[in-house]
């Protein structure tokens, strides 16, 4: 019985150098997009989640919603790549 717990245990730490935190890396990164896009609104004196791309919206506005819209793109690579 000790046999196998110690061979469990040598399995699991074989194994721990190949997890993926991926998901963690991801979700931290599109944290920090919300809070650029955040700050980006900010800068341009609007308040984030209160403006629609309609027809009247400020170009200010439009730009912060592109950049906030490359920066998810960017991190949707970081869910799939291995992190220690």
């Amino acid at each position: 019985m000790m046999a196998r717990l110690w061979l469990l245990m040598f399995c699991i730490v074989l194994a721990i150098p190949l997890t993926d935190g991926g998901p963690t890396a991801y979700v931290a990164c599109l944290v920090g997009c919300a809070g650029a896009a955040c700050a980006c609104y900010a800068a341009a004196g609007l308040v984030f989640g209160t403006v629609t791309a309609g027809v009247g919206a400020p170009a200010a506005a439009l730009a912060c919603n592109a950049a906030q819209g490359q920066c998810y793109a960017a991190c949707h690579a970081m869910a799939f790549l291995p992190t220690p």
